[in-house]
């Protein structure tokens, strides 16, 4: 079974400590029954018997001796949790090395464990480890020093020593440097451990207990105050390490020359072509022997680092200056290097800064480098060389109307002060007019590069590449622009900028000015344009079948070299079928005098119309053998074109004529048209008879004195709301025309008598329902010969049902299927008797009874 009880716990001794400092002594309980915060108390002896001290629980447990110093506070109890109290000695003396134990009262339920534990204390000398002081330093940047501490103990016990080198700077705290530990390892301190890998801080130990710090590339930031920090460090018996005293000393304060690189003057501005002289200076207060070595730098920037910049010259430690044509470094004095650029250009200017290295030479004849900086950076501006001129743009040519050329010419005047190594070049600009002081930013046309490239802007890039808008070079000093076509929108302020381009060292140009001419307006006075059509019949009366004749005379203003295209139109009563809408299209003639045929139809009178132009602005329209339905009021339809770009006319302004009208006094017989059928409703397959039936009313005419054109039209809807459909037509000559149609069933057309035409439809199908009706053309013969086309007569519609015959429908698939059931049944009776027969046939054998009497029911 596993046994468990109290335990009392303090540290294993002996407890090492230094005279005169302060002795915390832990004490801990566990495993206990009771209340969690438990009491201690504490007793002491030096050989035999113990001596109470102190408890946290009874204020008269302490004893005499120790009283004054309870009382005091030399002595007390430092509770640090329930089950854990420390024992403090402040001020611990040699009469106070002995055996302390530290006791717990009882609060379990039974006694197990143990209740107190001992622990032992030595007491060592004070004076145990000295230390000793070296001089203090005036250094430069870049120097080596080296610092010495002397320590050592007389401690009688095993101890160790901490040793550690630690600086202050002027307002900051002690910072440790290097340290040797108890355990004999270096330690670097923050900061410090790149110097250390490097072997620039060292610590090295030496004889007589000396403890020597060497510091090599001294900087500015290891200037300040020194001292050496020793502590004594002593085991204890768990194996842990405690320290049992330290102290300092200061060694020394190292003050460090800073070394200092800057520029003799501050920004310079230089004209181009002049020379740019700069001196980087050295500050030093280093009085032996040692070399510079000097790099000058070029950035674009300030903020650029080394690497990002661009290397000029360089003169090493031993005076050697990389080669350069145009640039030259030289030494000046001793701590003076002056920068001479020759010949300046406009991408000179920026940033220069140079960086200096200070080399010392060494005992083996070698040098080496302590210190290295960069000056800041001096900003330098190179004025470049602007050539003096003026530009004068004026307009040669000007446009009167639309469509008519302009001309720029903006020519450079007054030059002076220019090189063989200027160019010019120019960018032409568009701003739109407006009235009062309306602002409008400028839009680029064209501009030309250092190579005289065309590069087109957005506003006229099409035109430019159409070869709508020219640019050339008529001489040396003069730009022009022409602008084949002017339209209203070129309307507006056109200026040019002459820029003027220098070439630099390596054969590339850089624009150095630029100079705007002032703004040219091009504009002209636009007047509304005007178009009057007067028409005029030259025969004021005349009889059908007779020729029609009207002019058109053209007059207009504000229209550059005019040309006229020519329409004749036609309004027909509303009565006239042929065209709904109520105005035909008959002829025309364009703006090149090509005539065209638009909307006429009779192909028997395809020469029966002539449009034709007579003069500039007359032209004549001819109708032979009119018909009376040709009645109505005619117009001509005039349109004024203007010469546009490239060759092309530009529609200007439209005109309408007043209107003719042809109008035919006759007495003839009116005609009506009807729709008739014995039955319009009828069943899927059977023929449809519709009657077109023609009556006349008024003077009576023969039968031979007149014709019919009959069309059989279909609306597949209840309510006419759809588009008729041409079923079949019937002209005048008896031929018959049927239109395209989707069903199976075929249609017949034919004349019963003079005035009655009859539709069949054979064969019908549900889809040749709806109305139907028929639309008439008279054509009567008059007292000359001629046939006349009187207006078109539509009949009422009637509505055609087709139905399905349900007997009929279904009488074929009911015959076939009870035919079919009933050849099915004979077959199966057949096969099932065939099969009884021959198929299952078995021969049985009658098994022979055996007879025997029957037992008595006596019988045992």
């Amino acid at each position: 079974a596993l046994c468990r009880g109290r335990i009392v716990r303090v540290p294993k001794g002996p407890l090492i400590r230094v005279v005169g400092t302060e002795v915390a002594i832990p004490c801990s309980v566990s495993e206990y029954d009771g209340p969690s915060e438990q009491n201690f108390d504490w007793e002491f002896s030096r050989e035999a018997d113990f001596v109470r001290i102190v408890s946290t629980w009874d204020s008269t447990f302490t004893s005499e001796e120790y009283q004054k110093r309870v009382g005091r506070g030399d002595i007390k109890l430092r509770r640090s949790s329930n089950d854990a109290v420390e024992l403090v000695i402040r001020n611990i003396q040699p009469a106070d090395q002995g055996r302390y134990k530290c006791s717990t009262p009882s609060t379990d339920a039974t006694v197990q464990g143990n209740y107190d534990a001992e622990v032992q204390v030595k007491g060592i000398s004070e004076d145990g480890s000295k230390a000793r002081s070296s001089t203090s330093l005036r250094l430069s940047e870049g120097d080596s020093f080296k610092l010495r501490c002397s320590a050592i103990t007389t401690s009688p016990e095993h101890t160790h020593l901490h040793v550690t080198w630690q600086l202050r700077s002027s307002g900051s705290s002690w910072r440790d440097i290097l340290s040797l530990t108890h355990e004999g390892k270096f330690q670097p301190g923050p900061g410090y451990e790149e110097r250390y890998r490097s072997g620039d801080v060292r610590l090295d130990t030496g004889a007589n207990d000396t403890y020597r710090l060497s510091v090599s590339q001294a900087s500015s930031a290891d200037g300040g105050a020194y001292r050496c920090l020793v502590s004594e460090w002593v085991r204890g018996a768990d194996g842990s390490w405690q320290k049992i005293q330290e102290k300092s000393v200061e060694i020394a304060t190292v003050s460090i020359q800073r070394t200092d690189v800057v520029i003799s003057t501050s920004n310079v501005s230089v004209t181009e072509r002049d020379s740019l002289d700069l001196t980087c200076n050295i500050t030093t207060d280093r009085s032996g022997i040692f070399q510079a070595e000097v790099m000058w730098y070029f950035s674009a920037s300030p903020d650029d680092t080394l690497s990002d910049a661009q290397l000029l010259l360089s003169m090493d430690h031993d005076s050697v200056v990389s080669d350069s044509t145009l640039i030259s470094l030289s030494h000046v004095d001793r701590n003076s290097y002056r920068l001479l650029v020759r010949d300046v250009d406009v991408e000179d200017s920026g940033y220069y800064f140079c960086e200096a290295a200070i080399w010392v030479p060494l005992h083996n004849g070698s040098w080496h480098k302590v210190v290295e900086r960069t000056s800041a950076p001096v900003s330098v501006v190179v004025t470049a060389l602007e050539p003096d001129y003026d530009v004068f743009l004026n307009a040669s040519k000007t446009p009167k109307f639309s469509d008519d050329p302009t001309e720029l010419n903006c020519r450079i005047t007054n030059v002076q002060d220019t090189e063989a190594n200027i160019r010019f070049t120019v960018s032409w600009y568009y701003r739109q007019h407006l009235p009062g002081d309306d602002v409008v930013a400028e839009e680029l046309l064209a501009s030309m590069d250092a190579d005289w490239t065309l590069l087109p802007g957005d506003r006229g890039r099409e035109r430019i590449q159409n070869g709508e808008i020219i640019f050339y070079k008529k001489s040396a000093d003069t730009f022009n622009m022409r602008i084949q076509w002017t339209s209203e929108s070129d309307r507006g302020d056109y200026f040019c900028v002459i820029s003027a381009w220098s070439r630099h060292r390596n054969n590339s140009w850089v624009k150095s000015k630029d100079v705007t001419s002032t703004p040219v307006y091009v504009f002209w006075a636009t007047q509304d344009y005007t178009l009057t059509v007067e028409a005029v019949k030259l025969k004021p009366f005349f009889v059908a079948g007779h020729t029609f004749e009207m002019t058109c005379k053209v007059s207009s203003k504000n229209i550059k070299t005019p040309r006229y295209s020519v329409l004749i139109t036609a309004e027909k009563p509303l009565t006239d079928q042929s065209n709904p809408n109520g105005t035909t299209r008959i002829i025309s003639l364009n703006q090149d005098s090509v005539v065209r045929l638009e909307d006429w139809t009779d192909q028997t009178r395809v020469d029966g119309v002539v449009l034709e132009k007579v003069q500039e602005n007359e032209f004549r329209y001819r109708m032979y053998q009119t018909q009376i339905s040709d009645a109505g009021l005619y117009r001509c339809v005039v349109t004024a074109w203007s010469p546009g770009g490239g060759g092309m006319w530009r529609e200007a302004v439209n005109g309408l004529s007043n209107p003719i009208q042809i109008d035919f006094q006759t007495s003839g017989p009116v005609f009506n048209v009807s729709v008739h059928s014995d039955n319009p409703t009828i069943y899927q397959g059977e023929v449809a008879d519709l009657l077109c039936i023609i009556t006349t009313e008024g003077m009576p005419l023969e039968l031979d004195d007149m014709s019919f054109d009959v069309s059989w039209f279909a609306v597949r809807s209840f309510a006419l709301d759809r588009e008729p459909i041409l079923l079949a037509s019937l002209d005048r000559r008896g031929i018959v025309t049927q239109g395209r149609r989707n069903g199976s069933s075929d249609l017949s057309l034919e004349r019963i008598s003079p005035l009655e035409f009859r539709l069949r439809v054979h064969g019908c199908e549900d889809h040749d329902f709806g109305n139907h009706y028929c639309v008439v053309t008279p054509w009567v013969r008059s007292a000359t010969g001629v046939w006349q086309r009187e207006p078109d007569i539509k009949a009422k519609p009637i509505f055609l049902s087709v139905k399905m015959d349900v007997l009929n429908a279904f009488k074929y698939p009911l015959l076939i299927g009870i035919g079919l059931a009933t050849v099915i049944g004979l077959l199966s009776c057949l096969i099932g008797y065939c099969s009884s027969r021959w198929c299952c046939k078995k021969e049985v054998q009658e098994t022979r009874r055996e007879r025997r009497r029957l037992m008595s029911m006596e019988m045992d």
